[in-house]
């Protein structure tokens, strides 16, 4: 049930522990799901509960988690131990973490904790501290594996290339269904259905998708539009294969375009393809932002595109594929090969009522432009 080989693993453990040891810590407690998935292949929706893993300097790992998660951690997981605390009305999971760290000897140790995770909530962070700090000293080490990941193993890029071959396919579904008569939420479901029947996973978060006054949404909202003779339907999906994702994002529009769609489009096409042309070793992803940003106030769209440009993806587990680093002003992330980004460039022009967007992930190479996974067209797309 490993998506990685045992030597994998253990190589990255290896280098967690050389970047644990570098920040002066004697070990770290993971709440990170992608964390727990990159360095022992623990695979689980159990986080939304408490749940931790450790490991030490030494490499040594272990887990905390619930009786649920038993049986799937220990065919999914290289994790040493496996403990697990018990639910009930006066269950105190932060005591069970402080046993469990007491017998691993970490009484009077420093240990850097993943306070940057979704499981990890602010009412769960409280008890943590409070059953932790009377005897090791904490500190936020959130960024240690996160910035570890940024650079893609081989096999890690092969899952991300697959899943760009199923963004490809499910774009494919979204031309052919999106014509008037249609319901967005139809379309939705035969692309999850194609991503399904490939072999991928349901991404980790909702795509965002909407016809008419909803194209200018940035977000999956409820509800459901039929798309009209004389509409715009914007698309933002993501395939997962293995939990590593691929991200494209277009608009789709029916009817006669008007003048200003066709213009967004042009100035979305020449920012996408300036901006990945950029994406280059040794550059920083702000200067990326700031060209995108300079592009678009060429074309006077300033006031209608949005203070980020993109975002690193890899393998994420819900509420949101989005990673960091963001292309936004200022971020100083040197961009290094193996590094993979998906590149949006968004126009949500509120006064017309019009929108265009255009995105692909790419992986980033040596020297020249970076390999894209998947594609969209740079000409509107008119059904």
């Amino acid at each position: 049930m490993f998506h990685f080989t045992k030597e994998e693993f253990l190589s990255r453990q290896q280098e967690t522990c050389r970047r644990m040891i570098a920040d002066g810590l004697d070990g770290l407690i993971l709440f990170r799901q992608e964390s727990m998935y990159y360095l022992t292949g623990y695979d689980t929706s159990g986080y939304s509960m408490f749940q931790a893993g450790f490991i030490n300097a030494d490499g040594k790992t272990a887990l905390l988690t619930r009786s649920a998660d038993q049986i799937q951690s220990s065919l999914t997981s290289i994790f040493e131990e496996i403990r697990i605390w018990r639910d009930g009305e006066d269950a105190d999971p932060g005591k069970a973490l402080r046993e469990m760290l007491v017998d691993l000897g970490c009484k009077g140790k420093k240990l850097g904790v993943e306070y940057h995770a979704y499981g990890l909530t602010g009412q769960r962070s409280k008890m943590v501290d409070k059953a932790l700090e009377p005897f090791v000293s904490l500190v936020d080490a959130s960024d240690l594996v996160r910035v570890q990941r940024l650079v893609k193993s081989d096999a890690e890029l092969e899952y991300i290339r697959h899943a760009g071959t199923l963004c490809d396919a499910i774009f494919k579904v979204s031309c052919d269904l999106a014509v008037p008569g249609v319901w967005v939420k139809s379309i939705y479901g035969a692309m999850m259905k194609t991503i399904l029947d490939g072999g991928g996973d349901p991404s980790a978060s909702r795509w965002p998708m909407g016809a008419g006054e909803y194209a200018l949404f940035g977000r999956y909202h409820t509800g459901d539009e039929m798309i009209k003779d004389q509409d715009q339907i914007v698309f933002e999906p993501a395939a997962s294969y293995r939990h590593y994702h691929a991200c494209s994002m277009y608009n789709i529009v029916t009817g006669k375009p008007h003048q200003k769609q066709i213009e967004m489009n042009l100035a979305c096409a020449e920012a996408l393809d300036s901006c990945q042309d950029a994406l280059r070793p040794g550059r920083s992803v702000g200067e990326i932002f700031n060209l995108h940003e300079s592009i678009f106030k060429t074309f006077g769209y300033e006031k209608a595109s949005l203070a980020a440009c993109g975002y690193t993806v890899g393998a994420t587990y819900p509420p949101t594929w989005m990673d960091w680093p963001m292309f936004w002003a200022g971020n100083e992330q040197e961009i290094e090969k193996g590094m993979v980004f998906f590149l949006h460039m968004i126009l949500f022009d509120n006064e017309s009522g019009l929108s265009m967007c255009m995105g692909e992930t790419s992986i980033v190479l040596d020297n020249g432009p970076p390999e894209k996974v998947n594609h969209v067209p740079r000409e509107l797309i008119v059904n």
